[in-house]
């Protein structure tokens, strides 16, 4: 009666202490057993959890030249041979004009011709221009120019590499592998890492590893572009009869319940219950469905029971989601076992007296 009476020590729930209320009248949850029957019914259900799967740009392969923007600086040097020519001074046959800088209309300010619109070509196309409108006034002019590029021709590599800092895109072939690579690469210290690209008010993000292994992911880059490198923060929580109670990070793309098991340091051989492996996961309530195509309630626990060759492969296949809690039930010997003990225990209490 006393033991009846108390709490038994234990490390985790049995798995009819959680899933007990789902055959109430109206549960707040749901439970689902996973089979290989159900698993491609499931798998289209809607994500859950932050971040859950990387969306990369596409590749894109630009020109090896750059484009003039407004911001950037213009170095120009006018040649002319003529003896009393009007932009060089007195005895010299070439004038600097260092820093112009390339106004919010795209045209820099040259004398005698006024403003040249130069914003949108490549250095090249701008030099020519440049010397097509000085040929009205000074048929032998010749130009030089050189391109110093501003905030809009460059890129932050902001975290994550040896060197952060602002980059200038030397072309607009400009790759982001290289733009690490400048940045002196990826910490060495650093867990899981990602690499997160900042474009225009959107955000792409892509595993390092898939972005070393695959030059298709291999980017060119634009002038504004952010670079961050920060380790992925994907995790789920691990607790219950297991050789490991903690929030485990995602140590890849994808996760399995059974790589997640094995993350946990397996079941314990005298603690848990193998029938009785639970992953619990929230999903939005707009992701509730009525019609069998995706869970009925935003709860959901889904069971996996790891004793037989169905739910085995089932395990290999279910997905983790972050977020997500992987739970290793208590097996009920274990609490027959505690019980036993304390009738024991209580046993050789009394003979003693």
């Amino acid at each position: 009666m006393l033991v009846g009476a108390c709490t038994l020590p234990r490390g985790a729930a049995l798995q009819s202490e959680i899933v007990s209320e789902s055959s109430a009248e109206e549960p707040s949850f749901d439970v689902v057993p996973v089979t290989r029957a159900n698993l491609k019914s499931i798998a289209t259900w809607s994500a859950s959890g932050d971040q859950d799967r990387y969306h990369w740009i596409g590749y894109a392969r630009g020109s090896t030249s750059n484009i003039i923007k407004p911001g950037d600086l213009v170095d120009l040097i006018i040649w002319d041979n003529q003896e009393n020519s009007l932009l060089t001074p007195l005895g010299q046959k070439s004038v600097m004009m260092n820093g112009l800088r390339v106004s919010p209309g795209g045209a820099i300010f040259v004398p005698y011709v006024e403003n040249v619109r130069i914003a949108g070509l490549s250095p090249s196309a701008a030099r020519a221009r440049v010397q097509s409108e000085l040929e009205v006034i000074v048929p032998s002019a010749q130009v030089q120019l050189t391109l110093q590029q501003g905030s809009h021709n460059s890129v932050d590599l902001v975290s994550g590499v040896i060197s952060p800092g602002t980059y200038p895109l030397p072309g607009r072939d400009y790759t982001i592998l290289s733009l690490i690579s400048a940045g002196g690469g990826i910490s060495t210290s650093m867990r899981s890492p990602v690499v997160r690209l900042i474009r225009g008010g959107h955000s792409y993000q892509v595993r390092a590893n898939d972005l070393f292994a695959d030059g298709k992911l291999n980017t060119t880059l634009r002038g504004g572009d952010k670079v961050v490198v920060e380790e992925d923060q994907r995790s789920f929580t691990a607790v219950g009869a297991s050789g490991r109670e903690d929030l485990i990070y995602f140590p890849k793309d994808n996760l399995t319940a059974m790589e997640a098991v094995a993350l946990m340091g397996g079941l314990s051989d005298s603690r848990a219950n193998p029938e009785g492996v639970l992953i619990l996961r929230e999903y939005s309530p707009y992701d509730v469905r009525l019609d069998g195509t995706g869970p009925s309630r935003a709860q959901v626990v889904f069971t996996m029971d790891l004793t037989s060759a169905d739910g085995l492969f089932a395990a290999r296949k279910f997905q983790i989601r972050p977020q997500d809690t992987v739970m290793a039930t208590e097996s009920p010997v274990t609490a027959a076992q505690t019980v036993f003990g304390l009738i024991g225990s209580a046993v050789g209490l009394a003979s003693r007296f």
